[in-house]
């Protein structure tokens, strides 16, 4: 690890260490340090390099016994406002907790980052400061999504990295969701399908009927099964594990998926807090109840990583509160410890070396060889429960 800053702490050798951008986010820094301190106190491998104004965040920190000694804080004066342009923040924003966040990353300090602040300004710093790894034409977000799987959940990708993708872009989408979720839950040959407005084969736009094609052919390659298309209506379902969707449509998804999660919480304690009988009924289902909120509270799904990139990058909800936030660090720790990022790296050299020479024939070397590697990518799991 690098030299420790004058009058710090370094954390324990043996530690995952997470880069925390403090002072992103709607809730502040309170709402960051609480949901660090949360994550210590269950995980005695964890361990924190948190940037921001040292002055706010020193007492932030000294409230949390689960934070001493394993904390640093870099001193970072200025902050990524959520109205911020990314093209100015990648001129001017040098100083900011952002910045210093990703900057740990890069120079190993941290072996993953998170922040809650705003997510083009984050993606543009990323790619700026740890850059894209090779082949990949685009970044994108993946998040995860409730399901009715064997899993519990499904990968939606991407959810806002790029507004805009080609059909080449959503093939490269499909590579790295299909990786992400066979680490992430230990699945050989995840199921991939691609969003669309129908599922007949005539329907959606000519990028998409390309990007079907692609993605197809590159399923052997990949070692994921193709569903084909999907609607809305299977972002929840058992039917597929990975949906692959532009940006733009992903983070309208993921945005009234949350919405409609909190429409029905609110509705359902409304009406079982409405009188005796009310009352009476909910007390006798509390046990289930507990549990399918538990299940569907959004903030334990917190975070979205930033795939494609030669670092771990999580970006939680800008509204993440302390459960939140420890939700994304959760994931951050889990990625990192799992060499996650060493082992998408290289499955996405092999498969866009194929990809350049045309092989998708399974009968070809190079399809062969896609086989054999059984899977170095299936060693550790990063399920998020």
């Amino acid at each position: 690890m690098a030299d420790t800053p004058q009058g710090m702490t370094p954390p324990h050798s043996d530690n995952i260490t997470i880069s925390v951008d403090a002072m992103g986010g709607d809730e502040g820094p309170s709402a960051v340090v609480a949901g660090c301190a949360a994550s210590a106190a269950r995980n005695p491998c964890i361990a924190f390099i948190l940037h921001g104004d040292e002055s706010v965040l020193t007492p932030l920190v000294a409230r949390h016994k689960a934070l001493s000694g394993i904390t640093q804080i870099a001193h970072s004066p200025g902050v990524v406002r959520m109205d911020d342009k990314p093209s100015q923040v990648m001129r001017h924003g040098r100083e900011t907790s952002m910045w210093s966040a990703l900057t740990s990353v890069r120079e190993g300090k941290a072996q993953a980052a998170v922040s809650c602040g705003n997510t083009g300004a984050l993606m543009a710093v990323a790619m700026l400061r740890l850059r894209r790894l090779e082949g990949v034409h685009r970044p994108a977000i993946a998040c995860l999504w409730p399901s009715r799987g064997d899993s519990g959940y499904n990968t939606l990708l991407d959810v806002g990295a790029d507004v805009r993708a080609d059909e080449e872009s959503l093939l490269q989408y499909a590579l790295m969701g299909a990786a992400y979720y066979r680490n992430a839950f230990n699945a050989p040959r995840p199921r991939v399908g691609l969003l669309n407005v129908g599922t007949e084969e005539h329907k959606g736009r000519g990028e998409i009927k390309e990007a079907a094609r692609l993605i197809a052919e590159a399923a052997e390659i990949g070692r994921y099964d193709f569903v084909g298309f999907v609607e809305g209506t299977d972002l929840a379902s058992a039917h597929v594990d990975v949906i692959v969707t532009d940006g733009f449509t992903g983070n309208v998804a993921l945005k009234t998926g949350e919405g409609t999660a909190r429409l029905i919480s609110d509705t359902l304690r409304e009406e079982l807090t409405a009188g005796f009988w009310s009352k009476l009924s909910a007390l006798i289902a509390s046990s289930p109840l507990r549990r399918m909120k538990r299940r569907m509270d959004p903030r334990r799904m917190n975070g979205g990583v930033f795939l494609g990139l030669n670092g771990t990058v999580v970006k939680s909800h800008g509204a993440a509160d302390a459960t939140g936030v420890s939700a994304a660090i959760k994931l951050a720790f889990r990625l990192a410890q799992s060499g996650f990022q060493d082992r998408i790296s290289q499955r996405l050299v092999s498969i866009t070396d194929a990809m350049h020479e045309k092989v998708l024939d399974p009968k070809s070397p190079e399809a062969a060889r896609g086989h054999r590697d059984e899977d170095e990518d299936t060693q550790t799991g990063t399920s998020p429960e």
